[in-house]
């Protein structure tokens, strides 16, 4: 009875330091293998606060996606740092946008425009289509794929770049899955590999929303590239 006891006791113990190693981001499900994987980057926003790129450069990061702008008029307020920094850094640069389900895709796009410039050697523009954070508006689905086809043909026109959508299973569930064929998919999975339910190929993989990195305080998103080195060149506006 008593090393039953000790037994049940040691397991709970392992059991509850093991859970606060994962809430801490000490540990995490995913681990992507760097040969299968070896582009690798992060997406970042204003809640990364103070950033010492100095230091950050040390991990030595492939891309950075960055948050730019959400709904009509919201523009999150490190963007212009954040894009300027990595630039200097010699990363692969992309901005994302925040999809809110309250405004039409034109109104949007036209907020994204206005805040992110155009160039070369620059990553897809990136919808952010979640229920996380959302407005409580619930559209139907066609409305949804509607108003996302409006977003991503006025982005494509100043851009030269269809946008990629950036969702979770759920949402790709609820309103990517078997539709808008013409979209790279960067998907969100912080438990396992990626498979999406109508069989289509992922392009980039968010692994964890818990990781860890030198030059950043708190948590960071930490992504891999689907493909080559060169596939990945190939995603950027050329030079």
């Amino acid at each position: 009875m008593n090393r039953t006891i000790a037994i049940s006791g040691f397991a709970l113990l392992l059991a509850a330091v093991l859970l606060i190693f994962f809430d801490e981001g000490y540990i995490r499900f995913n681990y992507p293998d760097e040969e299968k994987y070896p582009v690798r980057g992060i997406d970042i926003s204003h809640h990364q606060t103070d950033i010492d790129w100095g230091i950050l450069e040390r991990a030595r990061l492939d891309f950075v996606f960055i948050k730019a702008t959400e709904g009509g008029d919201h523009k999150d307020s490190k963007f212009g740092e954040y894009w300027k920094r990595a630039g200097e850094l010699g990363l692969a640069r992309g901005a994302y946008h925040f999809f809110t389900f309250c405004k039409p895709g034109r109104e949007q796009a036209e907020n994204y425009i206005a805040t992110v410039p155009a160039g070369d050697g620059l990553l897809p523009p990136v919808i952010d289509v979640e229920y996380g954070g959302n407005c409580s508006a619930r559209p139907s689905r066609e409305e949804i794929l509607r108003e996302i086809d409006e977003f991503s043909d006025i982005v494509e026109r100043k851009y030269g770049s269809r946008p990629l959508i950036y969702t979770t299973n759920q949402s790709y569930r609820d309103f990517i899955s078997d539709e808008l064929p013409g979209y790279l998919i960067w998907i969100r999975d912080i438990y396992r590999t990626p498979r999406l339910p109508d069989g289509r190929e992922w392009s980039f993989w968010q692994y964890t929303n818990r990781g860890r990195l030198w030059g950043i305080k708190g948590f960071v998103d930490l992504n891999v590239y689907n493909g080559t080195r060169g596939e990945f060149s190939a995603l950027l506006t050329p030079n």
